[in-house]
């Protein structure tokens, strides 16, 4: 199985959202962010040819992000799980992840849950090992269900070279 982990992509600024009284849950992506994302899509696609499984985080900006992901690979839907809500128990996101059936599961979500998951993922260790930009994206491989400590990194891409993919 692998699991590719995907950022979300940028979205509007934290400080400014507040300042509309809206929970931080249903901060967007910027129009920027999206464009950049469409074209990151591209290019993961020619590493990542196909995905079983993408699931994101319930929060807008990660569904959003998963919706281009989606669109770029032609998959029927986006799945949300609570699991990659920031500061979820990575315990708990590991047996979820075995759970999954897919070949190729993406995930998306936010920063620093996923680059403790992957760290986690691939040392067994909890702590922020793994430099995931907005937009970027890692793939982790496992000889079977993944576990603590279990997976092998395969590459860690920003976004920068993803969007260069796409030509």
């Amino acid at each position: 199985m692998k699991v590719l982990v995907i950022r979300h992509a940028i979205a509007e600024d934290r400080d400014v959202f507040a300042e509309t009284g809206r929970d931080d849950a249903m901060r967007p992506l910027t129009a920027d962010g999206a464009r950049k994302m469409r074209r990151a899509a591209r290019g993961l696609r020619q590493i990542v040819p196909v995905i079983d499984e993408l699931v994101a985080s319930p929060l807008t900006r990660a569904n959003e992000t998963a919706e281009i992901v989606r669109r770029e690979y032609e998959i029927d839907r986006v799945e949300t799980a609570d699991v990659l809500r920031p500061g979820t128990s990575l315990d708990e996101g590991v047996s979820w992840l075995a759970q999954r059936t897919g070949d190729v599961v993406a995930i998306v979500g936010h920063e620093p849950h996923l680059s403790r998951l992957t760290t986690y993922l691939i040392s067994g260790v909890d702590c922020s090992g793994v430099q995931l930009k907005k937009g970027g994206a890692s793939l982790i491989s496992f000889a079977d269900r993944p576990a603590r400590g279990a997976g092998c990194l395969n590459w860690s891409v920003p976004p920068g070279i993803l969007r260069d993919l796409a030509g």
